[in-house]
Order: C-alpha cells, then structure tokens, then sequence
C-alpha cells in the first residue's frame, strides 16, 4: 500500500477546504433566493439509473463510469452526474410539480485528470421540473449568470446558447448530418465514426482536429427548427437581451448527453485551457417520461466546484483567537474548565497542554492572538486573572468572574 492519493483525487487541507466550503455556501444561498429547495441522492444507484438516461453512445456509458458488483450481484455505479439520480428520486418518491431543485456534493467519472478536472470531483446543481414555459430557462440561465457575478467572475466568462429544437427538428438534423457526415466516414476519428451510427450530433462535441475541419462546413440545426422551436428559442434570447445577459448563439453546441432538448448552453472560460466550461446545462423534457414518470417539463445546469476554485480568490475571515497561558498544575486544570466555560459562549479558545510562560507566549503570537489570559497558582488563589492585550501589550488584572463578559466586549 502506497501513501499516496488515488490519481484523479484529491485532499482538501486548510484555507483550500475554506474556499470549498465557500463556493458551496454561494450556491446555497443563492438558490434559496430563486426558491430552489435543497435535495441530496446516495452517490451510487443501480447501473440502469444511469444507462437509461444519459444514453448508449455517450462517453460517460462508454468510457467514463465506475461500476461494480456489490456482494448481492447488483451492478452499482457511483454517479457520474446529478440530473439521472435526481430523476429516479422524482419518480420513485412522486414528487409534485413544478419544482426546483439544488444539490451539491461529489461525483465520479474515469478521465484524464486536468486542470479543476478530477477523477472525483464536486459540482453544485440545479434543475427545474414542471415548467414547460422559456420562462424557466431564463431564470435558470440568470441565476447562472448571478452566481458568476457572486464569484467576482463575470467578465472572464462567456456565455454560449444553442438550441436543438423539439423531437421534429432533432430527427431532420440526424438525418441531415448522416447524410453529410458519410461523406467523410474515412476521414473522421474513431470516436465520430460511431457515433456517426449511434448519435450524430455528438460528433460536433469532437475537440479532434480531424474532425473539426469537417465539422466547420456541416449543416446548421437552425435551418431544420420547426416555428415553435424557433419562437421558444428566439422569447429566450430577446429576453436574455433584455435582462442584460451577453451571449453567443454557437450553432455547433450540443452538450455531451443525449437525454437534450430545445436550449442547450455553457458558460466557458479561457482561462483553464481546453476544457473550460464552468457551468453547462440544458431542457430535457422527456427524460422524466423515459425511465417511466409522466410526462415534465424539465431544465438544470451543474457547475465544478473545483473549476470555480481555480478561477476565484478567496481567503477565510481570520478568527484570532484567545489564548490561555496557564502556570502550575492547578491552573493547568483551571484551564480546561475556563476553556470549556468560554468556547460554549462562542469564543475561539486556543491554549497548549504543557510549556514553559515563554514559549506559550510565543505560540500565542504566532497564532496572531488578540488577547492572552495568563493565570498561575498565585492568581487563581486571589480570584483574578491578567488579561493582556497582544496588539498593544496592555495588561490588567480581572476577577475570574468577569472575564468572560470583558473579552467578549472586545
């Protein structure tokens, strides 16, 4: 056995699990002011959660899973995305809607580790069921745009949209890209010739750049878009307009799964190189309906946490704490009691279990102390305690029972 991380995961130490922890609160918040109610899943659910909606030929059935046989010879997969366990929870608890949903926590996929692309990684997820109205894709793509501006990092990001159109659109584009695609069948990667059988809009995801020279001159889905594909596309861009929300329409965005429909988008960066989407979404209005609930309505977006942390600054507020300094044996336990005493009233209480005065006075001021309670056997026989401030070296003696009211005043 090696001490060592498993590649692809990492430990989160100090000021880094802050920072963690900060992006997650953000969220949080910020859901709760658009009425997103909080849900957590199990982070593993039967293989079939999974193969049922993201679909056959999608890299993360195909390359990117971690499943396994539990010992009862069930295939369990750790989920790989939140929006296939947030749909079987839907239809196994029947959950009324219109409903909006937010969740946050890790997620498991077999890739080549990058820059805030980790093996287990972190993402905070929302998704909207019920609403068959652009309104909702609105919403969600402003709260978006929100929480970019929470993170101080609205201008290094881009907003791009596409839309696939309804069932109509979708099957005369397949049909369109066959047809040109096979044209070049020999000349494209692996990966695009069979997907050229199984999904052919996936090809136009492909960073190959083989297949991009090809990709350039394919057909466009905008000229297959049925009228109402197009009205509900263009209600979401006049509004977006509206609202002040810059963004470009890339004919060629698709998303990586093939449970989408109508809006697809990514906010996208060039500042964590090839792979720079920081957040991604879309509508799936018939995912519910596939794996057996009725028909709903639905559109979601998740963000990488870890992606977010390589792009924000931010350091914790620093708590400087109250150090006790006791001298003898008797004030040694003193200290355990005062510490208690204090820390139940909500003060941060740091002190070390043996030393001499000297060194204790040095780690107090190493931990950037704001105060210094020192108290030896001499002192606790008079009932008092000096209390020295660390910033100007000021020192005065209390009774025992009024340090508690004089340092939290300070």
């Amino acid at each position: 056995m090696t001490n060592q991380t498993v590649r692809g995961t990492k430990d989160l130490l100090f000021d880094e699990w802050y920072k963690f922890k900060y992006v997650q609160q953000v969220a949080s918040k910020i859901s709760n002011l658009y009425g997103f109610a909080p849900v957590e899943t199990p982070i593993f659910e039967y293989t079939e959660v999974f193969t049922k909606t993201l679909g056959d030929g999608s890299d993360i059935i195909t390359k990117e899973m971690y499943t396994f046989d539990d010992k009862g010879g069930k295939s369990i997969t750790l989920r790989p995305e939140f929006t296939a366990a947030i749909v079987r929870m839907l239809v196994e608890k029947k959950l009324q809607t219109p409903l909006k949903l937010f969740s946050t926590g890790p997620l498991f996929r077999y890739e080549r580790p990058q820059r805030g692309r980790q093996r287990q990684f972190h993402q905070i997820n929302f998704e909207v069921f019920g609403i068959e109205s652009p309104k909702a894709d609105i919403e969600l793509i402003s709260l978006a745009q929100h929480l970019l501006t929470e993170f101080d990092m609205g201008n290094s990001v881009k907003l791009e949209i596409n839309s696939l159109g309804d069932g109509e659109t979708i099957s005369q584009y397949r049909e369109a890209l066959v047809l040109y695609f096979k044209k070049y069948q020999n000349d494209l990667s692996e990966d695009s010739q069979n997907r050229l059988i199984k999904n052919p809009l996936r090809i136009l995801d492909s960073k190959d750049e083989r297949d991009r020279a090809i990709i350039s001159d394919a057909p466009k889905i905008s000229d297959y878009y049925t009228k109402e594909s197009s009205n509900f596309f263009e209600q979401i861009l006049n509004r977006l307009t509206a609202l002040g929300v810059p963004y470009t329409v890339n004919n060629k965005l698709v998303r990586g799964l093939d449970y989408y429909c109508h809006t697809v988008f990514e906010f996208i960066t060039e500042n964590l190189g090839a792979q720079g989407a920081i957040f991604a979404g879309g509508r799936y209005d018939n995912l519910v309906s596939s794996v057996g609930g009725k028909h709903t309505p639905a559109i979601g977006f998740a963000g990488g946490i870890e992606r977010i942390m390589e792009l924000i600054n931010y350091a914790p507020e620093e708590t400087r704490p109250i150090y006790l300094i006791p001298i003898g044996e008797k004030a040694e336990e003193y200290a355990t009691t005062l510490a208690n005493e204090l820390r139940r009233s909500g003060l941060h209480i740091n002190y070390e279990y043996s030393g001499a005065l000297k060194n204790r006075m040095k780690k107090a001021n190493q931990a950037n102390a704001k105060i210094a309670l020192i108290f030896g056997d001499e002192e606790l026989g008079s009932n008092v305690i000096k209390v020295k401030n660390m910033d100007t070296g000021e020192e005065k003696t209390v009774a025992c029972d009024k340090v508690k009211t004089l340092v939290q005043a300070l």
